[in-house]
């Protein structure tokens, strides 16, 4: 039997599937749960609906993100990038009609050369930054935003107290601001969802 026909969609189920995952690789995976449904509402909620263009959504995982973006914006809207391929076949069961696109989220212009049908509305994150080298997170930021433009959003949670991404460095020469919400106590462990804009667009 293949991965995708034993895809039962349980919290516990997920939750399994996740710790496998980190526990053959810890750096990639950088939680050992998937995010709760109130932290994947409050990613959602950060996504205007009406806002033209697709929604790419980085490090889907199990899909708890995917199914809250689904509540706010049409499948054929929504483009996953999914560096697992297990994860690639879940996501692909249970989210028929949504694109995957397996490959590196830190190299987004090159995995989505080719695959975007205009300029992204929002691009939203789950991905572990805080495991990765400033330079990779830098550089994640400023490549959403050679994607989408000024007027896009990146949405990106956190466990950390502080923005995961260091706007201070010279690489963005202060180009954008970050606004982080008060935890999410309702997950576990408690996140802070982060919402990364150009300096002069209105927050």
């Amino acid at each position: 039997m293949s991965y995708s026909q034993q895809s039962a969609r349980t919290p516990l189920a997920d939750a399994v599937r996740f710790l496998g995952q980190w526990a053959r690789n810890p750096f990639l995976m950088g939680a050992v749960a998937p995010s709760g449904p109130a932290l994947a509402k409050a990613m959602a909620n950060c996504v205007d609906p009406e806002r033209e263009g697709p929604v790419v959504e980085l490090g889907p995982g199990t899909g708890p993100v995917t199914q809250a973006l689904l509540a706010r914006v049409p499948r054929e809207r929504l483009l996953l990038v999914e560096y697992e391929a297990k994860f690639c076949d879940l996501l692909a069961t249970r989210y028929p009609g949504v694109k995957i696109l397996q490959g590196d989220a830190y190299d987004l212009k090159k995995t989505l050369e080719g695959h975007l049908s205009g300029p992204p509305a929002a691009i939203v994150s789950s991905l572990p930054l805080l495991v990765r080298p400033e330079g990779d997170r830098v550089r994640l930021l400023a490549q959403a935003f050679e994607l989408m433009g000024p007027e896009g959003v990146m949405i990106q949670f956190t466990y950390g107290a502080t923005s995961p991404i260091p706007l201070d460095a010279p690489e963005l020469e202060g180009a954008f601001v970050a606004k982080g919400s008060a935890p999410i106590l309702l997950n576990f462990p408690p996140a802070r969802v982060w919402r990364f804009l150009r300096e002069t667009r209105p927050a």
